[in-house]
């Protein structure tokens, strides 16, 4: 197929209840989740599965290198693997303080190198790139697909997705490795990390490019560019005597692009009266450090939220209250307590999958969270009916970081780390509790409408 799979109804929107009465579990939402992640096996194909449910919400999109008129109602600007979406109610004033939901479309991966076609010993190979901080191991011997972006002669650029098995990175006999269970399997990423694609002894410069351009249906040699990752084409899937695990790719974090996706819809439905103006920020490059024009330390979120308030008349006065006002909730999985290794967690901190979102906290601004930020996600799951957790990592293991401390120092905004407990992050297949996508939801939602 040259265009991504379409999930065929957009997401279910969370519902809402009265605050301190648990929700009751919606699976439609988790259902449609795993249609999201299967149609989104790139950063490029989730922000076009995101921009598909926000058009059909009523949202419209808005060119960067257009004017921007003061209308109000839902919008969106697409810049490569990132997306920016935001509801102006009726009549806010310039100064209207926004609340951001916070997320990234990228995940650890294999990507495909300038130079793609390789090979040896009678093996057809393609040569990949180690994106981000995957768990190698969990690439291997597993059916792969290719997707991703493709840019044309003509300056345009077509999706493209080949969700069959194609690849495989094979791993060695254990009659050739006889000492990997006991000293543990040790993998050189050059060397190691390459997958198969077929046989032939002499290596054909083009071949893999012309084999995209054949299936997307495009001329040969129009491709002059790509941006190509490998996927598992294992779709995902229930997990469990009462199937209350949800297994399944990138989890981290199209499951809070999703989430974010589904209460901006669902907060723009009602608009009337709102407080705020509601955002969903959806970044690429989190998993590399977010050092881009798609990246949260770039200045894509902060441009748009100025051009808001100056389209709408402001100054930059009001551009300055409205920037002291707004909260960002920056949303991406944390780690679920691991029945396995419940040594390697905080004595007093084990979040445990659907036990609703987790409160992620690092004193030394690994995470953005403070007492304040605590207080304002309270209130939204309070709101919401939702429970929610704390997470803090134990003391002798290094802290992961998010979009979240990123986006608190560019633009001067109150910002809380949240998210969703999950097992196997930055696996080719992730593992979380069934109901946690839909209490994230309901979540955001509370947060969102203020």
């Amino acid at each position: 197929m040259s265009e991504p799979a379409r999930p065929s109804s957009a997401a279910t929107p969370p519902r809402r209840s009265a605050a301190h009465v648990p929700l009751a579990f919606d699976r439609g939402h988790t259902d449609d989740l795993m249609t999201f992640l299967t149609a989104s096996p790139t950063p490029y194909h989730a922000v076009a599965n995101a921009a598909e449910r926000l058009e059909k919400a009523g949202f419209r999109q808005v060119m960067e290198a257009d004017a921007w008129d003061g209308a109000g109602g839902g919008k969106y600007v697409l810049r490569g693997g990132a997306i920016i979406a935001w509801y102006v109610p009726e009549g806010a004033a310039p100064h209207t303080p926004f609340r951001i939901v916070g997320a990234h479309t990228d995940s650890p991966n294999l990507r495909v190198k300038p130079r793609p076609d390789t090979g040896t010993q009678g093996w057809r190979q393609v040569a990949v790139e180690i994106y981000g901080g995957p768990l190698l191991n969990s690439w291997l011997d597993r059916d792969l697909g290719l997707a991703g972006r493709l840019s044309l002669r003509d300056g345009s650029t077509r999706l493209v997705n080949v969700d069959r098995p194609l690849l495989r990175v094979p791993q060695l006999a254990i009659h050739l490795d006889r000492s990997v269970n006991a000293d543990g399997l040790k993998l050189d990423k050059q060397r190691h990390m390459q997958p198969v694609w077929g046989l032939g002894e002499d290596v054909c410069d083009g071949d893999l490019i012309a084999f995209l351009e054949d299936l997307a249906g495009i001329p040969t040699g129009e491709v002059t560019g790509w941006d190509l990752m490998v996927h598992s084409v294992e779709p995902p899937a229930y997990l469990g005597r009462d199937k209350e695990l949800l297994a399944g790719p990138r989890m981290d974090n199209l499951l809070s692009v999703h989430a974010g996706t589904a209460a901006l819809t669902a907060v723009a439905a009602s608009g009337a009266g709102l407080p705020f103006i509601p955002v969903l920020a959806a970044f690429d490059h989190e998993e590399n450090g977010s050092q881009s024009d798609t990246g949260a330390d770039g200045p894509l979120l902060g441009g748009v939220l100025e051009r808001s308030v100056f389209a709408r008349g402001g100054s930059y006065e009001d551009r300055a209250r409205a920037f002291a006002g707004t909260v960002c909730l920056s949303s991406d999985t944390g780690h679920a307590v691991h029945p396995n290794y419940a040594e390697r967690h905080d004595p007093t901190h084990h979040p445990r999958v659907d036990g609703g979102p987790i409160l992620k906290v690092n004193v030394n601004n690994r995470y953005a969270t403070d007492g304040s930020g605590r207080s304002v996600f309270a209130a939204a799951c309070e709101k919401a009916g939702v429970p929610f957790q704390s997470f803090v990592s134990n003391n002798s293991m290094p802290c992961g970081t998010t979009i979240g401390p990123i986006t608190a120092a560019r633009h001067g905004i109150r910002t809380v780390d949240i998210g969703v407990a999950i097992l196997s992050m930055h696996s080719a297949r992730e593992l979380c509790g069934a109901k946690d996508p839909f209490l994230l939801a309901n979540a955001l939602t509370a947060f969102l409408e203020g």
